[in-house]
């Protein structure tokens, strides 16, 4: 089977970081800055898109405040799950195929793999600067034929809406888990087949079916 991980609020706690340095970014150029609540809803979508819905569509004041962001995250710090690290090691032996679909760019999602030492754990990886952001299915659909999977063979799990709507998107399952901002519901609403409050309770749910 492949399966593809989210990365931030999946595989990464990495929520409060996220919403900190937006809202630095947006105050470091004297605008406004966006509430908790606002950030929260837009996690998982590309830094661009991201920042459209919070309000800002002058191209070259997104590009200040993606600049200002990613100088704020890379000075933070963020921890895996506690499970995360024992269920990609148990899905590994038990010979799935591993992968990653985010909204980070390349870089950014590199740099988190190699800190955790997980970059040799996950066989392809999908980005917001080589595919169309979230929920478009391009991440999804061009990682299963990257890896020769079937949409049969192929599970997505996040903890975003955005994820599920993309696994809908691409015809495949989509597992959530509720360890980010979006809950339970919203998640079942946008797609999801069974939600989990971990990653650990998620395996027990896809191995079942």
């Amino acid at each position: 089977m492949l399966i593809l991980f989210d990365c931030d609020g999946t595989l990464v706690d990495s929520h409060q970081q996220i919403i900190t340095s937006m809202q630095l970014a947006f105050l470091d150029l004297s605008l406004s800055s966006p509430t908790t609540a606002q950030v929260a809803d837009i996690i998982g979508l590309s830094l661009q898109s991201a920042i459209e819905l919070l309000g800002c569509r002058q191209t070259n004041l997104i590009a200040d405040i993606i600049e200002r962001y990613r100088f704020h995250y890379h000075r933070g710090s963020s921890a895996l799950f506690s499970d995360t690290r024992d269920v990609i090691g148990t899905l590994k032996e038990e010979g799935h195929h591993l992968g990653v679909v985010t909204g980070k760019s390349m870089p950014g999602l590199l740099s988190v793999l190699e800190k955790h030492h997980l970059r040799d754990d996950f066989l392809v990886l999908r980005t917001a600067d080589c595919c169309p952001s979230k929920p478009h299915p391009a991440m999804v659909l061009e990682s299963m034929d990257e890896m020769g999977a079937s949409a049969a063979q192929t599970v997505v799990i996040g903890d975003a809406t955005f994820d599920m709507q993309m696994a809908v998107a691409a015809g495949v399952r989509a597992f959530g888990v509720s360890t980010g901002s979006h809950c339970k519901q919203a998640l079942e609403e946008a797609g999801a087949y069974r939600v989990a409050p971990s990653l650990d309770a998620l395996m027990a749910l896809i191995e079942r079916v």
